[in-house]
């Protein structure tokens, strides 16, 4: 059985804890999480349709234009798998992978991407998380998807320029996501 989620995170670091003897660095780490989850209310989730995530691609790909950029998006479900992507014409290949992870990373730990970057520095609670749940991407251009309700529906992750303009290009489809279940 697959386990998702920051729980797969928790399980990770405490075996890797006992195996590697790090102990009580790997506890706080994998009690930093537990506790950011639980000081927030309950997370309502529901899965992003393809009209959905296609609404978000639209939108994401028409920021970037008038940005003057090329991205790779990505849209996962609340599963974190897959939904919809798009290379835009000229957008880096390498930047795909990093696309779907940021989205990945962001449906994972319901958070920013970014914010999750910020935690995991060297000396930081969440150093070298990146190296959980298959590999994450820890700097802007991932946002959870939310609806107009605040249920989270899947997430975006963006790549192809600066951080800044990805984190932009992301944020204008996931307010369109929002927008729409109005």
């Amino acid at each position: 059985m697959k386990i998702r989620g920051f729980m797969a995170a928790i399980v990770l670091i405490l075996g890797l804890s006992v195996i590697t003897g790090l102990g009580t660095k790997a506890q706080n780490i994998a009690q930093n999480l537990s506790d950011s989850k639980t000081s927030r209310k309950a997370i309502n989730t529901q899965d992003i349709s393809l009209e959905q995530a296609n609404l978000v691609l639209e939108k994401a790909k028409a920021k970037a234009i008038k940005l003057g950029t090329k991205m790779d998006i990505a849209i996962v479900d609340a599963g974190g798998n897959l939904k919809a992507f798009a290379r835009m014409d000229g957008a880096c290949l390498g930047c795909i992978d990093i696309a779907i992870r940021k989205a990945r990373t962001a449906r994972l730990f319901d958070r920013p991407s970014g914010e999750l970057g910020k935690l995991s520095q060297p000396g930081g609670s969440l150093y070298a998380i990146e190296h959980s749940n298959g590999g994450l991407i820890t700097f802007p251009g991932g946002l959870p998807l939310k609806d107009a309700r605040g249920n989270i529906l899947g997430a975006i992750g963006v790549s192809g320029d600066t951080v800044e303009n990805d984190l932009l290009v992301a944020q204008a489809g996931a307010d369109a996501l929002v927008w729409m279940s109005r």
